[in-house]
């Protein structure tokens, strides 16, 4: 999993977007074209409704829709918290692949230790 550094090193200089408590940040089954990094806060993934996990500062989501041919939202992300969240296209997030392959890694853990979860608690 990402520490909160190494997320806001990632994200530097990318787009901040600020939720307040309940707001949601995309829904399942939408289009996505970025993936988000947590600065500040906590957000809710729901799945058909579930809360299947809460995730913190440091974490990112949404990234499947990036590596996904038909780019759909696999859940429903909802600030928990007030939050500060940094966005990252596919072009960005192609090239932080490309020049920090750590980043790659701890982008498929964190999505392969998320899939577990959710698994479990469906």
């Amino acid at each position: 999993m990402l520490v909160p550094a190494e997320t806001v090193r990632i994200f530097q200089n990318q787009p901040e977007l600020r939720f307040s408590p309940g707001q949601v940040i995309f829904e399942q089954g939408q289009e996505g074209d970025f993936m988000y990094g947590i600065l500040m806060g906590e957000v809710e993934l729901r799945v058909d409704g579930k809360v299947v996990e809460i995730i913190k500062a440091g974490d990112v989501f949404g990234e499947g829709a990036l590596v996904h041919p038909a780019r759909n939202r696999a859940s429903t992300a909802i600030a928990k918290t007030d939050c500060i969240i940094a966005s990252m296209n596919k072009d960005r997030f192609l090239f932080a692949v490309q020049e920090t392959p750590m980043f790659a890694l701890q982008v498929m853990q964190s999505f392969s230790e998320r899939l577990r979860r959710i698994k479990q608690n469906i």
